[in-house]
């Protein structure tokens, strides 16, 4: 008896595969190439943040005077301490000019109480600045938790194929169960492909913002502080 060959070679089942199969594969691919574009947009970003960051939170300490670093701030568009520190700076100089003229002596400090306005607009300028670097991330968390489903459902589609021939065959030799088999393999294949680069990405950024608003928070806490010491009763 003669054999069969039968070509079962990744390339040649994804040729091969029935159009619901082939249409789940390129969702696939384009979810996995739309991942990486983010995730080197993302990491150009982040690299970005920290050097200005670092670069900014050496110049901060070097400073004279808070009015002369504000005027200095265009060296530093890139770093999100930069933005959280303008937005500290404007308020500050919102609840100087706002102050009543109570007959008090020129120099006469703000009053504590309005700490709260300086405290919210920090607070919000540092949400701002993590929603900007968490920006398109569910991307990459959504791809790595159905990409391995979508290429589930390829798989099913594909073993229903090789049922449906030796249905309508009555034949089940190698040569009609292994297209359908071929095509369903190399669909949980590429859904694993694209999912798992996409949850170690996603993990590794969240990680990296992470450290990023940690260093937020303790340049808010040490601004606050010079504040309270320098400007306020």
């Amino acid at each position: 008896m003669d054999k069969v060959a039968v070509n079962t070679s990744p390339i040649e089942a994804i040729f091969q595969a029935s159009i619901v199969v082939q249409i789940t594969l390129l969702i696939l691919i384009g979810l996995s190439v739309f991942c990486w574009g983010i995730a080197y947009n993302k990491w150009q970003l982040l690299r970005k943040i920290k050097t200005t960051n670092e670069v900014f939170l050496s110049y901060f300490w070097k400073s004279s005077s808070l009015e002369n670093l504000y005027d200095d701030l265009d060296k530093f568009r890139d770093s999100t301490l930069a933005h959280v520190f303008k937005s500290a700076y404007v308020e500050m100089k919102k609840l100087a000019d706002s102050r009543p003229s109570d007959g008090k002596a020129e120099g006469a400090k703000p009053a504590l109480n309005n700490m709260d306005n300086l405290e919210r607009v920090i607070r919000k300028s540092i949400e701002n600045e993590l929603a900007n670097m968490e920006s398109r991330l569910t991307v990459l968390a959504t791809t790595g938790s159905t990409g391995p489903f979508v290429g589930l459902f390829g798989t099913v589609w594909g073993i229903m194929s090789s049922f449906h021939k030796i249905g309508t065959t009555g034949n089940a030799s190698l040569a009609v169960v292994a297209p359908g088999i071929s095509e369903a393999l190399v669909a949980t294949a590429i859904g694993l492909a694209a999912a798992i680069p996409a949850v170690v990405l996603y993990n590794n950024f969240v990680s990296t913002i992470r450290k990023e608003e940690i260093e937020l928070n303790n340049f808010s806490a040490d601004f606050l502080n010079i504040v309270k010491r320098n400007f306020f009763n």
